[in-house]
This record gives C-alpha cells, sequence and structure tokens, in this order.
C-alpha cells in the first residue's frame, strides 16, 4: 500500500510542477500583453503629452480582459 502511494505521488509531482511554471508563464505573458495594451491606448490618447492622466476604457476594465476595437 505505502509502495503503491510514494509510486503515485512520485508520478504526480513532476506533471503538478510543469502545471504551476506553465501557469506561471502565461499569467506573466498575460500581464505583459495587458501592460503593453494600456501602454498603448496612452500613448494615443490626444492629452497624454500633456499628462492628462484621465483614465481609459482599458484600466477601468474590472475583469482583467483587455480587448482591442482596432485589428
Amino acid at each position: 500500500m505505502v509502495d503503491t502511494f510514494g509510486a503515485v505521488i512520485a508520478g504526480l509531482v513532476p506533471s503538478i510542477g510543469v502545471g504551476v511554471l506553465f501557469w506561471f508563464a502565461m499569467r506573466k505573458i498575460m500581464r505583459a500583453d495587458r501592460d503593453e495594451r494600456l501602454a498603448m491606448e496612452r500613448m494615443r490618447q490626444p492629452g497624454a503629452a500633456a499628462g492628462d492622466s484621465t483614465v481609459t476604457s482599458l484600466e477601468s476594465a474590472s475583469d482583467g480582459v483587455v480587448s482591442s476595437d482596432n485589428p
């Protein structure tokens, strides 16, 4: 029984570890994409050069999903 349990744990740990690493990598990629889209939106705003600190529609998205109307 103990040998079987140990074998199951030994088989699951590497898969879980790879899954956690994948999750962190995808999280980093998605956050970088979101931040880049926010920066691009700020640059496109007409008042951005004058230091206008208006909130963009992308920053006010509550679910964290950023979509662009421009292809």
